[in-house]
This record gives structure tokens, C-alpha cells and sequence, in this order.
């Protein structure tokens, strides 16, 4: 993978460096609340059990934590593993005909702008200096910024989803027992705003349309359960 040089601004980093874990907390936070919340809207549409709602709710925590995590570490892993096999190309390629991949090099960047003499002179000096660092960024358009990390992914999607699910669970739990839709419902709507703001914040987005994508698909899920739950009158 291509190695980080020192920022020209370091005490301002840019925003696609936290893309990796943002994507996955974001991800698993919003699955925690939408997927448990909807759990037990659904449960207690369909019966007025207390318990049997908040049991519902403890398995979806935890199956749902565990599920996010491991789907997120090999779908993660798939795509490090199609990113190592590129770089593996690379360098066989770099090895068996260095002059042509010097001339992709020369190509990439005359299609970037520069004028022949600059771009065979920026292709020449690059690949003097670390030829598979050069063709890894402009050709595969790999960085360590932007590269696969299984583990990280993991870890944010599974603490996340389980941390941010156990909203809905403590709204149902505290709830009077004729008012646990009403009061999950209202706590997952803030939950889900809150999250949108922090997610739009983190990654220097529009604060309000992330907060509407957020909560609009939110609320849609829960409707959906809760029509299921209490149209059949089974836990979904």
C-alpha cells in the first residue's frame, strides 16, 4: 500500500481519511436503532407482554452486534483481498516489463493534463523513486487513507450498533406497558436525529438532509414493522 507523506496542513486533515470507520459506525449505529427498534414496536404490536417485548429487544441487541460485526469484517476483508491481488499485478507486471508500465504511468498523467515532456518526466522520476508506490496511487487509486481495514470496520459497526440499540431497549424497558410503541417510537425518531447530525458533522456534510435521510428511512422501517406486528398479531 502507498505510504503516507506528511499533510501540508496536519493540524487540518482531510475528511476521506475518516471514511473507513465513518461508513461502519454510521452503518451499525443506524442499523441498532432502526432494526431493535422496529423489533420491538412490532413484538408489542402484536402482544401486550412487557417481557416478551423486551426480551425480543436483548436478542436483537445482541444477535444484531454480532451480525454487523462479522459482516462487516468479510465483506471488508473481500474487498482488502481484491485490493492486495491488484497490487500483487503490479508488481509482476513491474517486473516483466518495466519500460511499459512507465509509459501507463506517462498515459495516466497525459490524461490528467500534463503535457507530454512533464507528464514522461513526472512517469520517469516517480518510478525511479518507488515505481509500484506510483502505479498503487494513480492507476489502482489506492492510498493508505482510503484502504481496506477488516478489523477497524468490524469494531466501529459492532460497538456502535450495540451501544446506539440499547436506546430503544431502555426507552422500552422504562416505558408504562400501554405506551411502549408511542415512547420507543418518539426516542428512536431523537436517536436517529442525533445520529444523522453527528454523522453529517463528523464528515463535514449538509446537517439537515443527512438528518431527514436518516430519520425518513427510520420511520419507514418502524411503520412497516409495526403494521406487520399488528396486522398478523405475531413477533416479526
Amino acid at each position: 500500500m502507498v505510504t503516507s507523506t506528511a499533510s501540508a496542513h496536519p493540524d487540518d486533515p482531510h475528511y476521506v481519511t475518516r471514511t473507513g470507520w465513518l461508513r461502519a459506525a454510521v452503518l451499525g449505529a443506524n442499523d441498532g436503532i432502526i432494526s431493535v427498534a422496529s423489533l420491538i414496536i412490532g413484538v408489542a404490536a402484536a402482544t401486550p407482554d412487557p417481557a416478551a417485548v423486551l426480551v425480543a429487544g436483548v436478542a436483537a441487541l445482541m444477535a444484531g452486534a454480532m451480525s454487523m460485526a462479522a459482516g462487516e469484517y468479510i465483506s471488508v476483508s473481500s474487498q482488502a483481498d481484491s485490493e492486495q491481488a491488484d497490487i500483487r499485478r503490479e508488481q509482476e507486471a513491474l517486473a516483466q516489463t518495466p519500460a511499459a508500465e512507465e509509459d501507463e504511468l506517462r498515459a495516466i498523467y497525459r490524461a490528467r493534463g500534463l503535457s507530454a515532456e512533464t507528464a514522461a518526466a513526472v512517469a520517469r522520476e516517480l518510478t525511479a523513486i518507488d515505481p509500484l508506490a506510483a502505479h498503487v496511487r494513480d492507476e489502482l487509486g489506492l492510498s493508505d487513507h482510503l484502504a481496506a481495514r477488516p478489523l477497524q470496520a468490524a469494531l466501529a459497526s459492532g460497538v456502535t450498533f450495540s451501544t446506539v440499540a440499547a436506546v430503544p431497549l431502555v426507552a422500552a424497558w422504562l416505558a408504562p406497558a400501554d405506551a411502549i410503541i408511542m415512547v420507543v417510537v418518539a426516542v428512536s425518531i431523537a436517536a436517529l436525529a442525533i445520529l444523522g447530525a453527528l454523522g453529517a458533522k463528523a464528515g463535514a456534510a449538509p446537517l439537515v438532509p443527512a438528518m431527514l435521510r436518516v430519520v425518513g428511512w427510520g420511520v419507514f422501517a418502524m411503520a412497516i414493522t409495526a403494521a406487520v406486528g399488528r396486522l398478523f398479531g405475531v413477533s416479526v
